[in-house]
């Protein structure tokens, strides 16, 4: 919503992309629970496959909009974008295409950020969740790096709510 005057974001494309958005990991029911669910760091043929999840995800929508007729349905693209692209980062070191800054599509920057967000404040078979705090500063420090700049912006000014989603999606509710 934070975005929405500037770009000119139609409530309907806003919706979209909320209703989309927790379809980002999709791809990860095809990477085998060894690699998903190591308590430890991975190594780099690990990491080779755990990256594919979003090509891969991509395969698994893409197989859902033929099989199923919904190639119609308004702003598919969006949630094509958003499981292929969610890895994307501003200086073109994400993936798997290596897109950088605007040549990644905006709802991918969008899901990036909240991703980011939550990988840090979430608690993950390899670590410990972050605080806010801590989640906001290492982001910030990603700013014009790894996430667009705008987008950060958006969801920085939005931090007591953002927070509020956490404490809400946190299992335990017991944010830190």
């Amino acid at each position: 919503r934070e975005l929405a005057s500037n770009l000119m974001l139609s409530d309907e494309y806003i919706e979209q992309l909320v209703m989309f958005s927790s379809l980002h990991d999709i791809g990860k029911i095809s990477i085998p629970d060894a690699i998903l669910l190591k308590p430890g760091k991975l190594t780099e043929e690990e990491f080779e496959v755990m990256k594919t999840h979003t090509t891969r995800g991509l395969e698994i929508i893409d197989s859902l909009i033929k099989n199923h007729a919904l190639g119609n349905l308004d702003h598919i693209e969006v949630l094509r974008n958003i499981v292929e692209g969610h890895h994307e980062f501003w200086d073109g070191s994400g993936y798997p295409h290596g897109l950088m800054g605007t040549k990644i599509p905006l709802e991918a920057r969008i899901i990036a950020v909240a991703d980011v967000y939550d990988a840090l404040t979430g608690e993950r078979p390899y670590k410990k969740r972050l605080s806010n705090e801590t989640a906001f500063r290492i982001m910030v420090d990603m700013r014009g790096k790894k996430l667009d700049p705008q987008c950060l912006d958006a969801f920085i000014k939005n931090r007591i709510e953002v927070e509020k989603v956490r404490v809400r999606l946190t299992p335990d509710n017991a944010a830190t």
